[in-house]
């Protein structure tokens, strides 16, 4: 499916997607031409990220190449969040997911992929017409539009790793077991 603006699909990446780096990659590549969706962050889930990665032992130089791959690769994905919005926006049970659903709401998301949904409850969403989806939810539904052409990311995905697609997926299962589950079944491989 090649996106154009009548047909967009957008979500909002919290940074709990975007590390670990299988799974980051594979959802990025899923929004690489041909997409399946149009990814969107702000600067502080970037930020969130690179704090993450600080914690599990990356060098500096490790973490700004990273942020700097994804700011290049996707340079529309960034939503400038004013942190007056982010008050407006503080109906959340963790007032420090606030920044995320302000992005939501300022870029028009159709969904925000986190591995924290009780953080993002729907009754603090429907008025906003956002969707709070699991990676492993994502991931299934993106599949489920389109399976041959996720198997060819994955394929790719596992090319550039030097490593079979069951590795790959063996991989990805750390994160999200029922997609992988699903990969690894559907066209094992």
């Amino acid at each position: 499916m090649i996106l154009t603006p009548d047909n967009e699909y957008a979500a909002v990446l919290d940074a709990c997607v975007l590390y670990p780096m299988p799974l980051c990659d594979t959802l990025l590549r899923l929004a690489s031409e041909p997409s399946f969706y149009r990814p969107l962050w702000s600067e502080q889930i970037l930020h969130e990220v690179g704090e993450t990665m600080e914690k599990q032992g990356y060098s500096k130089e490790q973490r700004e190449r990273r942020l700097v791959v994804m700011r290049e690769f996707f340079p529309e994905a960034l939503v400038d969040v004013p942190e007056e919005i982010i008050k407006a926006v503080s109906t959340l049970p963790d007032l420090k997911d606030c920044h995320v659903l302000a992005a939501a709401i300022l870029s028009n998301a159709n969904a925000i992929v986190t591995q924290n949904t009780k953080h993002f409850p729907q009754k603090c969403l429907e008025k906003y017409g956002i969707l709070c989806q699991s990676a492993d939810d994502f991931l299934i539904h993106q599949y489920h539009l389109g399976p041959g052409q996720i198997l060819g990311k994955l394929d790719e995905q596992a090319a550039n790793n030097k490593e079979e697609r069951s590795c790959l997926v063996a991989n990805l299962a750390k994160a999200v077991p029922k997609f992988a589950e699903l990969v690894a079944s559907d066209n094992p491989g």
